[in-house]
Parts: structure tokens; sequence; C-alpha cells
């Protein structure tokens, strides 16, 4: 990938990033409250979610976005490298604890079968001991999802900052209007911040940017309705107003 086409897809990478991180999040949340009730922990699951080099998954594709946007892109951004590392991070604790999955699900049974059978004496204190052993995994996958639950959290600290220039960044706040349960459930008592830290002190401007890419993209029913949201959060809001008004005359245009 060249500099030049790195710089002019910029702003999709950073929608990308956001937005994979919120489906990342959110899956990995819902698979560790299965195993917080007891319930395992899929191994299928977590492999594709990560996939493989050749297939890669969800995962995957949001560490390579995160390298492109901080490494190959030159950001000198502290901000931007701490949200390399911790996505970096995620990913490889989660190969650690598909592994550890892959154990509990495939060789637990069968250890716990093999010591309900008749052996020699001799087999049965090594299958218990091996038995043991592997019960540590069980131990192992709680300090992975402990690890993985913190990190994402500090990324939810990290995305308002880095995202405090992205006003303009049309492909964003399409995503943010489209997605925003997931963003809300996602981020949590950071959502205010993360607003805040984007359109500053006018938040009607996420979908008034909304708005108008969705707009450009001839969309204009989903435009409209993301105009019509941006008037109710701020009536006195000049942008908002122009952009119903803009959104109304391309819908009387299209009837004609």
């Amino acid at each position: 990938m060249t500099k030049k086409w790195l710089f002019e897809k910029h702003a999709e990478f950073v929608r990308d990033l956001v937005r994979d991180f919120c489906l990342s999040a959110r899956m990995l949340e819902e698979h560790f409250q299965e195993f917080d009730r007891g319930e395992g922990m899929a191994f299928e699951a977590l492999r594709d979610l990560l996939g493989e080099q050749m297939n890669k998954g969800l995962l995957w594709r949001l560490k390579d976005t995160a390298h492109h946007l901080f490494r190959d892109h030159n950001d000198q951004n502290p901000v931007g490298q701490f949200l390399d590392w911790c996505i970096g991070y995620i990913f490889h604790e989660t190969m650690k604890l598909k592994e550890d999955a892959y154990q509990q699900q495939n060789y637990a049974p069968w250890f716990r079968a093999m010591q309900e059978s008749e052996l020699p004496e001799t087999d049965l204190i090594i299958s218990r001991e091996l038995f043991q052993l592997l019960m540590q995994t069980n131990e192992s996958m709680q300090r992975e999802i402990r690890r993985i639950r913190f990190i994402i959290r500090q990324c939810r600290k990290l995305f308002p900052q880095y995202l405090a220039d992205q006003e303009q960044n049309h492909w964003l706040a399409r995503f943010l209007f489209k997605r925003n349960d997931l963003v809300r459930q996602v981020f949590e008592e950071n959502y205010r911040d993360l607003i805040a830290s984007i359109y500053k002190d006018a938040p009607e401007m996420l979908e008034v940017m909304a708005a108008r890419s969705l707009r450009e993209g001839g969309w204009v029913a989903q435009a409209a309705e993301a105009a019509e949201a941006a008037c109710r959060i701020n009536p006195a809001s000049r942008a908002a107003r122009d952009e119903r008004e803009t959104v109304a005359a391309w819908r009387a245009r299209l009837r004609e």
C-alpha cells in the first residue's frame, strides 16, 4: 500500500477502526458472559472471530487496520500508538484464549471419561495428574478474559482522544448514526465523552454530517431521518435546519 493511497483512504480507515472495534468488543463480551455463567467458551466462535492468514476474521482485520493507521501512515500521535498496542494485545490474548478453549472443549471430556473407566492404577494416576494440568487452562482463561476486558476499557478511554479531530469525517458520522445502539452499548459511560470529543459543543453535527453523507450517497429517506434528528437535538442549529431544507428539496425533485 502506498502512502498516497493510505492518506486518501484515511477517513475510511478511521471509520473501519471504530466499527470493527465495536463489533469485536461486543462479540467478545457476549462470549465472556457465557463463560461467566459457566457455559464454557466455544472454540469455534473464537476461531471465526480471529480467522487465519488467508481468511482473516473480524479481529484480525481490526488489528491490520490499526497497523495501517498507526504504523504505515507514520502517525506519531502517542494516543494512536497506544490504541495500536491495545488492539494488538487484544488480538494476541484472544489467540491464547482460543487455544485454551480448544483444550477445554476437546480434551477435558476425554480425560473425565477416562477417569471413570477401569484403568490400571498407574494409568489412572497419570490421567489424574494430566487432568489437573488441563484444568489449569480454566484459570488461564479467566486471567485472559480479565486482561482483554481491561484493555477494552482502556480503548474506550483512548478513542475519544484519538477521534478529537474527526468532526469532518462523514464516513465516521454515518457509522455513528446508523449503528448508534451498538456504539452506545460498547462505549457505555464513555459514549458522551466520545461524542463531545468529536463534535465539541455541537453534538447535532453528528447527525448533520451523517445526513450529508447519506444524501450524497443517494439514501435520501435515511438522510431525512438524520436531518430531523439533528433538528431535534438542537432546533436552533443553522447547519441542522439547512441540511433538513436541502434534503427536503432533494426529495421534492425526486418526486417530480
